[in-house]
């Protein structure tokens, strides 16, 4: 058994409309999942199943359902090339809601341009929710995309950080065409 906590606000994104998208987890994985919707608590139960590697899938889509996205954005998580990480602004900044506002606010960029950049630029997902910023993206660019997001959360420069991202995703295109 797994035992995890979402937010109170996202359980019924979790659940969907009459049950859709936690059938639709349930159906794909072959595990049971089971919702408490008076505290956010979700059990996941991996009695009898032969893929070890399944409960931790479903258990990075429920907390990313938990952390803002969308049931379709959390499904990419289904496919073996696809990572899921947490930035807890906490880390950075302590708890001030000031400090924690102006590091979502350095992510999201002006009229979201920050954030739709690192998106297209990486084929990633970004989800900034609570004290927390969440990224999907496949196993080859989520360290890009770690990084990046790194430097924009010590201070690092847009510019100095998008040239970082269209370097190392050049790079990283060179190998995937010449193996090298």
């Amino acid at each position: 058994m797994k035992y995890l906590k979402i937010p109170m606000d996202r359980v019924a994104i979790l659940i969907g409309h009459n049950g859709e998208t936690k059938n639709e987890i349930e159906q794909r994985s072959g595990l049971k999942i089971n919702i408490d919707s008076k505290l956010g608590e979700v059990v996941i139960d991996d009695h009898e199943i032969e893929d070890p590697l399944i409960v931790i899938k479903i258990e990075n889509i429920v907390k990313a359902i938990g952390r803002g996205f969308s049931p379709q954005n959390a499904y990419r998580l289904f496919n073996d090339d696809s990572d899921f990480f947490i930035f807890d602004l906490y880390d950075y900044v302590g708890k001030k809601p000031s400090h924690i506002r102006r590091l979502k606010s350095r992510i999201i960029g002006r009229e979201g341009k920050t954030k739709r950049v690192l998106e297209e630029l990486t084929d990633s997902n970004i989800s900034i929710y609570g004290h927390t910023i969440s990224i999907i993206s496949d196993i080859n660019r989520i360290n890009i995309l770690k990084k990046s997001i790194d430097m924009l959360l010590t201070g690092s420069k847009h510019a100095t950080v998008y040239r970082y991202v269209e370097n190392q995703i050049r790079e990283l295109r060179m190998e995937e065409r010449y193996g090298f």
